[in-house]
């Protein structure tokens, strides 16, 4: 055997070696902090250890590991773009020798397999096994219980299978496909995948331009605002007046046995005047800096990201009129330090990979701002496996069709899709085209609801319609407030 080839086995073999213990390491810190993050939030178990406590132990590190999946697939991106821009600018430095195009397309490839395992086999796993009991006549524990579980997963398993095969059948019907209908690695896996990141696509679009204006009220409610002719004293003086006379009206209403939800009403009004004066007084501490230069900045920096996302759309949809290189399917793939990605070299790829973490954490909040996701919205030390199950696949979801999503939209050009470009929706003009348009717009239209609401305000007080308005909003707020507490109250 001739020695150079001795050489290049074994420079290849430390390669791989390498490769896979910075993988290790990566994910080791993602699964820490996502352990960290499900453990604050989900629900606290009790004490005595018995057979529901292992399921939930089961199903708690199952989703951490899809929590962790899902956070190296939105890292994994700008992970991509700024390796590209390192080597490209220190293409001879023996210290990032490590950061390779096979480490990268090694990434990448572990990225969709795990969240193909995550998706499709971890997560229904452990919402079965913690609704499992054990079939009906046999020894209860563990073993009947994950029984149970792999009978379902097969039987949904066989179930989706057979849907993804008719649809095949139905959409495209030649030989070809019809071979590849039979192939489960090489075509169901992929298909699957490449429908949920479409579906996480259309929820992308729904999300966050929500997102990109809620932003705005986020930030708003985790700021001090800047005080402009405000008396904060008097305002904390007169919230504390409000708080003694609600005091003294509540010591009443607990003498007076009839008056049960009188005295639930004043319990939710003092708690929503306690959490205003602690607001008030957390203004009043804050320091000059932070009133009057934070705020603004904030404000500002929000505004700039969510106009040059915006802008970003348009130029990319007068690129597709007139370039069809520009079509997510017609790119092609550069080689990883081969050529910069942005026109404007390292300055532009740092605004994209800002912009990629804008419209992911805008989706999230998006996500849990529209009306039928909210009920998911995980809360401190009381969130139930079940629903944290249910944000885990949504997060991941999301994580997923982010890729998709930003270089559909033309946020950035690095092209690493791997199997999505094999199917035909990301090759279709209209499509792209309509899914490039839909954002801007919706984006555009949710931006103006949001800054025009208070002349909206205003013209409806103007108008005399807004105790009409109000009324209608109380009667809302009255309703809600008591199917909180599970009561229910006819009128």
């Amino acid at each position: 055997m001739d020695l150079d080839d001795v050489t290049i086995r074994e420079q290849n073999f430390h390669s791989q070696v390498r490769e896979y213990i910075i993988c290790f390491l990566l994910f080791t810190i993602l699964y820490t902090i996502s352990n960290f993050i499900i453990t604050k939030y989900k629900r606290k178990p009790d004490d005595h250890e018995d057979e529901d406590a292992i399921v939930n132990r089961i199903s708690l590190y199952l989703c951490t590991f899809t929590l962790a999946v899902s956070a190296g697939s939105v890292l994994l991106l700008p992970f991509s773009i700024i390796s590209n821009e390192i080597l490209l600018s220190l293409p001879q430095n023996y210290y990032i020798q490590w950061l390779n195009g096979s480490l990268i397309h090694g990434l990448w490839n572990l990225a969709s397999l795990f969240s193909n395992l995550s998706l499709f086999v971890l997560m229904p796993f452990a919402y079965f096994f913690l609704e499992s009991e054990g079939f009906a006549g046999s020894k209860k524990g563990i073993r009947a219980r994950i029984l149970e579980t792999v009978v379902m997963l097969i039987l949904l398993g066989l179930l989706i299978l057979g849907i993804v095969w008719v649809a095949s059948a139905l959409i495209d019907n030649d030989a070809a496909s019809m071979e590849s209908l039979y192939d489960l690695w090489e075509f169901y896996l992929p298909y699957l995948y490449s429908c949920i990141s479409l579906m996480g696509g259309l929820l992308l679009l729904l999300c966050t331009p929500v997102g990109l204006s809620r932003m705005f009220t986020v930030m708003g409610q985790l700021l001090v605002k800047p005080t402009i002719l405000e008396d904060l004293d008097e305002q904390i003086y007169c919230i504390d007046l409000q708080e003694e006379a609600l005091i003294r009206r509540l010591n009443g209403a607990y003498m007076t046995s009839n008056l049960k939800y009188n005295s639930e009403d004043l319990e939710q009004e003092l708690d929503g005047v306690r959490t205003k004066k602690l607001k008030l007084e957390r203004r009043k501490k804050a320091s000059a800096w932070e009133r009057n230069l934070v705020y603004p900045v904030v404000m500002l920096i929000l505004l700039s990201g969510t106009a040059i996302s915006v802008l970003l759309v348009a130029f990319n949809i007068l690129t597709l009129l007139v370039d069809e290189s520009a079509m997510p399917k017609g790119s092609q793939e550069l080689g990883l330090g081969k050529a910069s990605l942005s026109a404007f070299g390292f300055v532009g790829a740092a605004i994209e990979i800002l912009l990629i973490f804008y419209l992911m954490v805008s989706s999230v909040v998006g996500f849990y701002s529209l009306r039928f996701f909210a009920a998911l919205a995980p809360t401190k030390d009381d969130t139930t496996m079940t629903k944290i199950i249910g944000n885990c696949v949504s997060i991941l979801v999301l994580s997923s069709a982010l890729p998709v999503m930003s270089r559909t939209l033309g946020i950035t050009r690095f092209d690493l899709l791997g199997d999505f470009g094999r199917f035909n929706w990301l090759g279709n003009f209209y499509i792209v085209l309509s899914y490039n348009l839909l954002f801007a717009v919706v984006t555009t239209l949710c931006l103006i609801r949001k800054f025009t609401s208070a002349v909206r305000e205003e013209l409806l007080k103007a108008l005399g319609l807004n105790n009409f308005h109000l009324s209608n909003r109380t009667q809302d707020t009255e309703k809600v407030l008591h199917s909180a507490n599970g009561h229910q109250k006819s009128f």
